[in-house]
């Protein structure tokens, strides 16, 4: 009963972002357990306190990018897009043009970035974060940027991730800029 109301869900969320939940069936295949385990993840993926949406997705996207998943950052952005997060700011997220972004976006980018790289600039950033955001900003990015992750592991260590060469927004094809680690 509980997996049959699983895979409604599923078949649901593909029909609502046009989006392939495969991972999501095998990981049922393997029991309501584990899926529902898997599911908790959504509310760190989620969290976001005391901080522009902007910030939050430029964020996300340069933690998906890392990951290098093409689905995982295509439904970033279609996230992104239903919350009204502009068509450029993704774009200039996706080509890692911070001046395209806007201040906000750029900072919640350029601290993803330094966390990501272990990058010693993170302990700057992270202070004009903490700031300009205060505590709950800060760890909304965190919650962003290792949340973000999890999806395109998973999804690579099960064999559903696909390489990520271009993206969708507003209609139009985007090609992805992704930095090395």
């Amino acid at each position: 009963m509980l997996s049959r109301l699983m895979r409604r869900r599923i078949a649901a969320f593909e029909r609502a972002y046009d989006y392939p939940m495969d991972y999501a069936r095998e990981i049922l295949s393997a029991g309501p357990r584990a899926l529902l385990a898997f599911g908790r993840v959504r509310a760190l993926v989620r969290y976001r306190r005391g901080l522009p949406r902007d910030a939050w997705y430029a964020a996300k996207l340069a933690a998906t990018k890392a990951e290098d998943c093409g689905p995982c950052t295509q439904i970033v952005v279609t996230f992104a897009e239903r919350e009204g997060v502009a068509p450029a700011v993704l774009r200039a997220a996706l080509a890692g043009d911070e001046r395209g972004m806007g201040e906000a976006a750029a900072l919640g980018y350029r601290f993803a970035e330094a966390v990501l790289a272990h990058d010693v600039a993170a302990d700057a950033l992270r202070e004009a974060v903490a700031r300009r955001w205060g505590q709950q900003g800060l760890v909304s990015l965190a919650f962003a940027i290792a949340g973000s992750r999890i999806f395109p592991t998973v999804k690579y260590a099960l064999g559903h991730a696909k390489a990520c060469t271009h993206v969708t927004v507003d209609g139009s094809a985007v090609p992805v800029l992704r930095r090395a680690a």
